[in-house]
């Protein structure tokens, strides 16, 4: 074998070599994680079950003082240990954070590693493929007169073959790797933000917990009178709140759909938040808005016709309806859902067509409490099959809170939502005066329940707002 053979054969061999032992240690980052933060994250946990006691002493307190609440000294106890329950939750939110963010760290010095690596390797074969080249320029003929034997022909053939084939292996190995610490660091960067929709839940708890305390203190000041008067007042305040928390909604065209309360889909609206960071008094004003809570899901469906021409029937009269469903963008997405659900697609409730001055605008077609049309609900699809079990179903009441508030979120609902909400009813028309109605009724409907979940108090005018089918 010649010397130029030998060289490449080396070459091949010692960056096989280097590029495994690189491929161990990032695979292995979390193993070998720095003596610091190895040191820092076993602090997190020993704090981490610290608190973890505390809170479970908290949890005893507060299962005591509930036999005292009967008494203003009682509840305000009860109410300090709740506060105090909360603030050590927010802290351990906090610490759990920490060590995602360390873990985050290690993940991205792994990435940059690895990108240097396939940065120098690139290099490295730009090297031996100019080299290979210009062994390329000379045909078979020239270099077995050069060689000095026909086996060192072969050999030569043999070293350039297997260079090509290492490059390949070497540089798909880099790459594929990478995508693996991408996806890693994308995975940890959404627990992440899991983590501080919760500890943003706590702090509001703590928030309003303070508050409480400081109405309960007042009381102390009052008479006994003012008391009795106080205390009746609470109790007709929590009775109508509790009249309206057990509100049957009543969910038309959802099949197999129970009964839900107001009570119930605000609890729903909180679980929720804490997975997206939209806030309940939003996503019920946006579901109230589209679908009054679920109680109107749509009023014509598709006919067999309009499979074709996107053409329905009125439910309630069997009447024609026109321009029910887009037949070209959102139809196939359709019949592929309801196929996929097993349900009848030419029986299922959507929207009908809008109209505005008797004339229609745009297409019917929306699904569920959230109302998405087909083709927005397959294209993100896929943002919400982590958080749920089995197909996401757009007439599941479960799924649709969860696939709306992760649209608002995407949307930019966390901090303009006036804004969001006119993009999810308008799109990209969302600035056009004409649609400035829906916004608007949102911010109001968002007004009153907010309200509602802080004070326990709803006027008449919210009260139709919310509870008066369209």
């Amino acid at each position: 074998m010649n010397i130029f053979s030998k060289i490449i054969l080396l070459f091949v061999l010692v960056f096989v070599f280097a590029i495994a032992g690189f491929q161990n240690q990032a695979l292995m980052s979390e193993d070998l994680t720095p003596e610091q933060r190895r040191e820092a994250r076993e602090v997190l946990k020993q704090k981490l079950k610290r608190y973890e006691q505390k809170i479970a002493q908290y949890d005893k307190d507060i299962a005591k003082t509930e036999k005292e609440k009967k008494t203003l000294q009682g509840e305000i106890r009860a109410l300090r240990n709740r506060i105090s329950r909360l603030d050590l939750q927010i802290r351990q939110g906090n610490i759990m954070i920490e060590g995602i963010e360390s873990q985050i760290g290690d993940t991205e010095d792994s990435i940059i590693r690895t990108s240097l690596e396939i940065k120098n390797s690139k290099q490295g074969l730009a090297n031996i493929l100019q080299v290979i080249h210009k062994k390329n320029q000379k045909s078979l003929i020239e270099i077995l007169f050069l060689e000095a034997k026909l086996s060192d022909f072969f050999s030569h053939l043999v070293a350039l073959e297997t260079l090509n084939l290492e490059n390949q292996e070497i540089l798909s190995h880099i790459i594929n790797l990478e995508k693996y610490l991408e996806n890693q660091k994308h995975a940890l960067n959404t627990e992440k933000q899991e983590l501080e929709g919760v500890v943003a839940i706590r702090i509001l708890q703590k928030q309003e917990g303070a508050s409480a305390k400081r109405g309960q203190e007042r009381l102390l000041r009052m008479t006994k009178t003012e008391h009795q008067r106080y205390l009746r007042a609470k109790e007709e305040k929590a009775k109508k709140a509790a009249e309206i928390r057990a509100r049957i909604i009543e969910l038309v065209g959802i099949p197999d759909a129970a009964q839900l309360s107001f009570g119930e889909l605000l609890s729903l609206a909180k679980l929720v938040e804490g997975q997206t960071g939209i806030r309940p008094a939003f996503l019920l004003a946006i579901i109230t808005q589209e679908s009054a809570l679920g109680r109107n899901v749509g009023q014509c469906s598709l006919s067999t016709e309009g499979i074709k021409t996107g053409e329905g029937v009125c439910i309630r009269t069997g009447k024609r309806a026109i321009r029910t469903m887009n037949p070209r963008r959102d139809v196939p997405h359709f019949l592929n859902i309801t196929r996929e659900l097993g349900i009848d697609t030419f029986r299922t409730p959507v929207s009908c067509v809008m109209w505005r001055r008797e004339r229609p605008v745009g297409w019917g077609g929306a699904m569920g409490p959230a109302q998405f049309i087909p083709s927005t609900w397959v294209n993100r699809r896929h943002i919400l099959e982590p958080f749920v079990q089995g197909t996401p179903n757009p007439w599941n009441v479960n799924h649709a809170f969860l696939a709306s508030a992760l649209y608002l979120r995407d949307l930019g609902g966390q901090t303009n939502e006036r804004r969001a909400a006119l993009q999810y009813f308008a799109g990209e028309n969302w600035a056009n005066p004409r649609f400035a109605f829906y916004g608007d009724q949102v911010v109001r409907r968002i007004n009153c329940l907010q309200t509602f979940i802080d004070h326990q108090t709803i006027t008449s005018f919210c009260e139709q707002l919310i509870f008066i089918p369209k």
